[in-house]
């Protein structure tokens, strides 16, 4: 799978590591619905640091689509809640 994160690299995440990435996506939409700003920037500190800690960066020159494409780090908890609704980024 490929993870791409807005504004910063992509990423080569193994197949089996998709099941922790849906729970840490998951976590960041209950933390949108929910209203809990500071839940929200911690667990989508924590997605974004899932995805760059076990995930091996695509070299510069390599071109290949997105499996998935995530925010920018920057991304405001106001504008999370217009991306991580329903089932999230990654559709159960």
């Amino acid at each position: 799978m490929i993870v791409r994160i807005s504004g910063e690299d992509q990423y080569h995440l193994a197949e089996n590591l998709t099941a922790r990435l849906n729970e840490l996506d998951n976590a960041v939409v209950a933390a949108c619905v929910g209203g809990d700003e500071s839940g929200y920037a911690e667990t989508f500190a924590a997605l974004l640091d899932f995805v760059r800690s076990n995930g091996t960066r695509a070299a510069d020159d390599e071109l290949a689509g997105s499996d998935l494409i995530l925010p920018p780090p920057d991304l405001s908890f106001a504008e999370a809640g217009a991306e991580f609704t329903g089932e999230g980024l990654i559709p159960d």
